[in-house]
């Protein structure tokens, strides 16, 4: 994932910054708790395509 580009995205939920899993291929909200996936290079920023965290999942 380019930097410039995790910069410039927002969590569509809350606008707050997201955090880049590459093991996952998720970008994550803290905020939220939301992770949104990445699907050939191409991050999905719908809520709806989000997955919500669980408790003892880290961040």
């Amino acid at each position: 994932m380019d930097n410039t580009l995790l910069e410039i995205l927002a969590c569509p939920s809350c606008k707050g910054s997201l955090v880049y899993l590459k093991v996952k291929q998720e970008l994550v909200c803290k905020g939220c708790r939301l992770a949104y996936p990445v699907r050939d290079a191409i991050p999905v920023m719908l809520t709806e395509e989000a997955r919500e965290l669980a408790v003892d999942e880290e961040v």
